[in-house]
């Protein structure tokens, strides 16, 4: 028999894909979206594709078909890039309307057959079907949120949709509502791509805490949502045969020395499902809190500066290994070692500068 000789493993060669607020109407520093390749040994940002033409490209998402999706904030649309496998570079497909203001976040549904949009201005949430090619379609359903406006009279004077997410079993839609201080929750039809209310259609918050985003435990019966105004996190337990929400822990993502004025942004959880991290904008700073197995209660470990200006994304990568910050007000990213032991991260002294950054995806080569 031959012998069998086992190659060390190679680090894969990945590219990070940064969506930006342009010099458009909404008054950023971004030149569109941007396009860098991650040396696998040395982890160094290389920029190899900078698309000028796209105004506004903020949130991003690809899928298994190699295509990235990007909402349009300030134009009420989206648009579809390939990827090249051998490059990574992208280039566009098409553009679709969301048909609502200010798009603010997007999924797809774990087929890949559709795509969701939250309109944050629009109060509504939109859903295309996806064609031949990864190419978007026009929507096909379109739902507008309802209910009792929150009591901050500037931030919460309607609905205002900011993340939308899929439940782990994939078959209903979360919608962290900042204007009403709910969380709507929807059915999901992956043969139709329509959504409905579920038996349990929201689950309200404390008022005025402004809900922005919202991440499962990878066991899935964990949920941990940022709170954007009341600067907090909210744990619950989740139910997907509800499917129901139940309240279990209020936290705060600010050190108790801290008075000055704040909003969150992003959570995210490490793949190991023992790290919860948010980001501080005021306060500037990431917060990384020790999740406790046996109940799933928070309890912070370390507030470290997110290293520039209004946090308002940070990337936790697929290997678990990195954090990258994006800086929006400062115009650049820094990227963070994560320790596993702790959950700790630690600047590695690497920043990208980059204008107005506000979202980040990582794409690998296979």
């Amino acid at each position: 028999m031959d012998e069998i000789k086992y190659a060390p493993t190679q680090p894969q060669s990945s590219f990070a894909y940064v969506g930006s607020y342009t010099r458009g109407p909404l008054g950023g520093h971004g030149e569109g979206l941007s396009v860098f390749q991650i040396e696998p040994v040395n982890g160094e940002w290389n920029e190899v594709q900078v698309l000028k033409d796209q105004v506004d490209p903020s949130f991003l998402t690809y899928g298994r078909n190699n295509v990235v999706y990007a909402v349009h904030e300030s134009t009420q649309q989206i648009s579809a890039f390939a990827i090249d496998p051998a490059t990574g570079l992208l280039t566009y497909l098409n553009t679709e309307s969301t048909k609502g203001t200010l798009p603010a976040a997007l999924s797809l549904d774990p087929s890949e057959r559709f795509v969701i949009v939250a309109n944050y201005q629009g109060g509504t949430v939109a859903v295309l079907p996806l064609l031949e090619g990864g190419k978007l379609g026009p929507i096909s359903q379109l739902i507008t949120l309802e209910g009792p406006i929150g009591p901050d009279p500037k931030e919460q004077n309607q609905s205002h949709p900011h993340d939308i997410i899929f439940d782990p079993s994939g078959r209903y839609v979360i919608v962290p509502d900042k204007g009403f201080d709910r969380i709507f929750i929807f059915e999901f039809d992956a043969a139709s791509g329509q959504l409905t209310p579920a038996k349990t259609p929201f689950v309200t918050v404390e008022s005025g805490s402004g809900p922005r985003h919202l991440v499962f435990h990878p066991e899935g019966n964990y949920a941990y949502l940022i709170n954007e105004l009341g600067s907090t996190v909210m744990v619950f337990v989740y139910n997907s045969a509800g499917p129901v929400l139940t309240h279990l822990q209020t936290i705060s993502t600010l050190p108790g020395d801290f008075d000055g004025e704040n909003t969150t942004a992003e959570i995210m959880i490490d793949p190991s499902g023992r790290y919860v991290y948010g980001s501080n904008r005021g306060h500037d700073s990431i917060v990384v809190y020790a999740i406790d197995e046996g109940s799933g209660y928070l309890s912070p470990v370390q507030w470290i500066s997110s290293g520039g200006k209004v946090p308002r994304f940070f990337l936790l990568n697929k290997s678990g290994q990195s954090v990258y910050a994006a800086n929006q007000n400062s115009d650049n990213i820094t990227i963070f070692a994560v320790d596993h032991a702790t959950g700790h991260l630690s600047p590695t002294g690497q920043v990208i500068q980059t204008g107005s950054p506000v979202c980040i995806v990582e794409w690998f080569k296979s």
